[in-house]
């Protein structure tokens, strides 16, 4: 596979590099399940489509664009390895990844990432290299491990090819609502950087339309919700001080924001309080083990953050990567 030009690096992805993703990652990565609940659609009036992300390899969506992005890493150029920037789910992603295709892989974490996200990265063989969130710059770091050893940066979300790899969520989806007799109205996803919703939204286009986008995130990491009302991209003002340690990324991607603008609607806003709630509902009634990041979505239907009733509702359920005792957290409160 040959690298993306530089054209294409800047128009963003296509539909088509969608449908390309899921012919590379054919094998490798997991088809998830759309599941719904009766339980969760007579509480709620609605018909809840829940795509279970967290059955994917390494417990999110995100190995799906890391594989496919390895994947387009010309051969020659793979032993220089791979860098990435993550707070655990792209670590892993990219860490697995870079396992089954044989490249040394070197990835940036928070300090306080979640330790079973930090042990399962170097599961996959990954160099884990730590820095302290909100004060060190961690795609500075990650720049600098590049230019010393000549690995090939893979952006967690503002990079076509994750994106792209992303979107394969959503021709799965659409496929399965559609083989289910279903349509679904509005789609959650789970919002950090932005790269599945921009992957998803992307294959959504195409496929249903007609269906709205509905970016979910943490209170104060509303990023989203604020750069979609002013039409460009928002920051928030902190990178730390949520449980949902996967949608804590500082500003929307630019290459994603634009796919995403063109297509999602209003953005949504839950608690922490909520979430764990949304992690405890899943474990307890999905039979399910969900992150606060991974369950941002359910939550917002939990709670009533849009009309629900009468409707046909998907959503991602992004990560499971979850620490027991934050799981604990969640089933005492």
């Amino acid at each position: 596979m040959e690298e993306m030009t530089m054209d294409a690096m800047l128009a963003g992805p296509q539909f088509q590099d969608v449908l390309d993703a899921r012919a590379r990652i054919a094998g490798r990565a997991v088809v998830t399940p759309l599941l719904n609940s009766p339980f969760l659609d007579e509480l709620t009036g609605g018909t809840i489509l829940l795509k279970a992300e967290t059955l994917q390899r390494t417990g999110s969506f995100k190995f799906r664009g890391a594989c496919n992005r390895l994947s387009m890493i010309p051969e020659d150029q793979r032993a220089a390895g791979v860098v990435a920037c993550s707070s655990g789910n792209h670590a892993q992603g990219v860490a697995e990844a870079a396992r089954l295709f044989s490249m040394p892989a070197t990835i940036v974490m928070p300090e306080d990432a979640p330790a079973s996200k930090v042990a399962r990265t170097e599961r996959s063989g990954a160099r884990v290299v730590t820095y302290r969130r909100g004060v060190d710059d961690r795609e500075e770091i990650a720049r600098t491990i590049a230019e010393e050893t000549g690995a090939i940066m893979v952006h967690p979300f503002n990079d076509p090819g994750v994106i792209a790899g992303q979107g394969t969520a959503g021709l799965e989806l659409a496929e399965q609502a559609r083989a289910m007799g279903l349509e679904p109205e509005a789609m959650l996803t789970c919002a950090g950087g932005g790269g599945l919703t921009a992957g998803i939204a992307l294959a959504l286009e195409t496929l249903v339309p007609d269906c709205a986008i509905h970016p979910v995130e943490p209170e104060g990491f509303d990023d989203h919700r604020r750069s979609l009302i002013a039409g460009e991209i928002q920051a928030n003002p902190s990178e730390s001080g949520s449980v949902c340690d996967a949608l804590l990324s500082r500003q929307p991607g630019a290459i994603g924001f634009e796919i995403t603008r063109r297509r999602a609607r209003q953005g949504l806003v839950v608690s922490d309080a909520e979430a764990l709630a949304a992690v405890a509902f899943a474990f307890r009634e999905l039979k399910l083990v969900v992150e606060p990041g991974g369950a941002v979505t359910l939550a917002a239907v939990l709670f009533g953050k849009l009309p629900v009733a009468g409707r046909c509702i998907a959503l991602t359920l992004s990560g499971g990567n979850i620490d027991p005792p934050m799981l604990a957290k969640a089933l005492a409160e």
